[in-house]
């Protein structure tokens, strides 16, 4: 046997192996930096929308009608924040999504229905003012070319 026979492998240096533990790392830190970057979009984007609207029905109807869309609104605000926080656990602790979300809004119409001064619709159209933002945020990179 000699030397020529040999196989050498070389072994990873410290340095290599940092920077293969950090390529494994980056695409999933840039990928969540992407995820925060979307998520901080359409919560800016929900709450123009939800000034907006807001503002809109009280000038047409009346204070208490505005206050009553933007209890609902504020849960859809919530609604959105919980459900980000949801996917951001998303395989790193959990391998689904959690339904005790959509308790938020069985809870506030819940309430909306007991209370007189509440109202069921504008707090529920208050609600869905995220599901607004996401069909403009769709519609809007629908047309943006790459």
């Amino acid at each position: 046997m000699s030397l020529s026979e040999d196989s050498i492998d070389p072994t990873p240096t410290t340095q290599q192996e940092t920077q293969s533990g950090f390529e494994d790392t980056e695409p999933e830190n840039a990928s969540m930096q992407e995820f925060y970057q979307l998520y901080q979009e359409l919560l800016i984007i929900t709450l123009a929308l939800t000034v907006t609207v807001f503002i809109s029905v009280w000038i047409a109807y009346s204070l208490n009608i505005a206050l009553n869309y933007l209890l609902g609104a504020c849960a859809g605000v919530l609604y959105l924040r919980l459900l980000a926080k949801d996917v951001e656990r998303l395989g790193r602790e959990k391998q689904a999504l959690s339904k005790t979300r959509l308790a938020l809004l069985v809870a506030l119409i819940f309430l909306a229905s007991r209370w007189n001064q509440l109202q069921i619709l504008p707090i529920f159209l208050g609600f869905l003012t995220y599901k607004a933002t996401l069909i403009f945020y769709v519609i809007r990179m629908a047309f943006v070319s790459d």
